[in-house]
């Protein structure tokens, strides 16, 4: 299971350990990732993603999922929250 964002696309990093001696040792920074449901008001769906902590706050200030991805790079997306960003621009086309 890889620790990286479906939304963000933010993964680990790597940096230093560094003690008091400013001896320096190789170590990973690993984002909090974790699995939530959201649910499209477009799809009326409700939708499992894996996603960062900072990325569940970014949802919540655009104001739900729905206005997350239509704002969202196509490039930092996982396959299925690009799959996810289309059904929802079809969707709100076809209403519009």
């Amino acid at each position: 299971m890889s620790r990286v964002c479906e939304l963000t696309g933010v993964g680990p990093m790597v940096g230093h350990n560094v003690s008091h001696s400013n001896r320096k040792t190789k170590r990973r920074f690993l984002p909090s990732v974790l699995p939530a449901t959201f649910r499209s008001e477009a799809l009326g769906q409700a939708f499992r993603l894996r996603v960062s902590r900072a990325a569940l706050r970014t949802v919540d200030y655009k104001g739900g999922i729905d206005a997350f991805l239509t704002g969202a790079k196509a490039a930092d997306l996982s396959p299925r929250a690009l799959k996810l960003k289309k059904q929802i621009a079809k969707k709100q086309q076809e209403a519009a």
